[in-house]
Formats: C-alpha cells, structure tokens, sequence
C-alpha cells in the first residue's frame, strides 16, 4: 500500500484542536491527496505537521474511524477504509464542514423543495408560510434579529412540509439547524446584509399560484443572494 507521509499539513494556532485535526484530515480524505487503502502519517509526523501533542492526534483518528472513514490495523498503523460508509450522523458531519458548503448542498435541495411545494401545496401550508413570513417582517421593523431568524426558518420549514416528502423535512431541518449560528451571525451584521423580503414574498406567491417556474427562480435568487454573503464574510470569492 502507498504511504502517505509526503501530505502536508498547516500547524493550528486555533483553540478547537481536535476538531481541527479532524477538518483538515477530512478535508485531504475529500480531495482525493488520501486513497483508499493509503495509510495515513504515523502519530509523531502528525504531531509534527499539526504542532499538536498525542493526544489531540488520537482523539481526531478516533473521531475519523468512528465515522467509518479510517480504519486501525493493529500492529500496522492507520489507513483510509477501503470501502467506506459513513456511519457518522449528518448533524455531526454538518458541524464540521465549511459553512459555504453546508449552504450550497441546502441550496440544492431547497430547489427541489420550492418545486415540489408548488406542485403539492395544500392551503394549510399557506396560511403556516403566511403566518411566519408576517412574523419575519415584524421581527425585522423591531430589529429583533433572533425573531427574525427563528421565522425565516420557520417560513422554509413550511415551504418543506409543503412538498409532502417527510424524509425532505427531515433533511431541511437538520440543515437549517447546522445554519442557525453562522445566519444569526450574518443577520447582525446589518452593513451588507438584505433580508431579502421581496423575494421571500415572490416565493409565496409562487407557490400559492402553484407556479413552479417562478419559485425555483424566486428560491435560486434567494439562495444565491445569502451564498454571497457567506463567502464574503468568510473571504472567499
């Protein structure tokens, strides 16, 4: 099998060592610099590359073959699984990503979700989305950022009980769980931020007239409009 010393690594200054380890080991598993079957350094040239001691080394190996991405060969060291399946919850997986990329793979999905909506919306569904989108301009008049996040989230959750797809709620939920931070982070910063109200009525309507067109555009405007904000406050282009 291949070895895999030749990987480098950025030491960490952060206080979240572990955590750290593991994005960066996770993120070099992602690219493809790991093959399956490749061992992965040895602990000390990991502690070398990372600045870190032992014991935050295996903590992050730990956490990675927990998550059925790496694997232990006693005697023989520590490999990337030959076949491996994610066993790790997605919230978990979720804590650790970029958040750009959490809010890329939500886009994709609330794609689906805007279309599936219009297609099957009953008007239950309206009068829940109505009463949170009137609970988010509220919220927004008052400058409570809390509120106003907690009834945007509210009003796509609404949007996703609409499509009739439970397993899509589910996913939408554990999504917008993931978001709530960095989008309260977002939100309070009001220089450069647009809460996109018109848009989010656009999207209403859409789906009232069960106009699927106009919401998949209405959603993707919305959808890329937050991206860009994320990647600029993160500085990313």
């Amino acid at each position: 099998m291949n070895s895999s010393s030749k990987v480098s690594f950025q030491a960490l200054n952060r206080t979240k060592l572990v955590d750290d380890v593991v994005i960066q080991l996770q993120k070099t598993i992602s690219s493809g610099e790991l093959k399956h079957g490749d061992k992965i350094p040895t602990e000390p040239e990991l502690m070398e590359q990372f600045g870190v001691g032992r014991s935050t080394i295996r903590e992050a190996v730990r956490v990675l073959v927990h998550a059925g991405l790496l694997e232990k060969k006693q005697g023989f060291g520590t490999y990337l699984a030959s076949t491996p399946v994610i066993q790790e919850p997605l919230e978990h997986r979720l804590r650790r990503a970029e958040i750009v990329e959490v809010y890329e793979v939500r886009k994709m999905l609330e794609l689906e979700i805007s279309r599936l909506a219009a297609e099957r919306r009953e008007d239950q569904d309206l009068e829940h989305m109505r009463r949170h989108l009137d609970q988010r301009r509220e919220a927004l008049d008052k400058g409570d950022t809390h509120g106003y996040l907690n009834a945007d989230i509210e009003f796509h959750i609404a949007i996703a009980v609409a499509s009739k797809n439970h397993v899509v709620v589910d996913l939408y939920r554990t999504f917008s769980s993931a978001l709530r931070e960095a989008l309260y982070k977002l939100a309070k910063e009001k220089e450069g931020h647009d809460p996109n109200t018109e848009i989010h009525e656009k999207i209403y309507e859409a789906i009232k007239n069960k106009d699927v067109s106009a919401a998949e555009h209405w959603t993707l405007r919305n959808l890329d409009g937050t991206v860009g904000q994320l990647r600029e406050r993160m500085g990313r282009t």
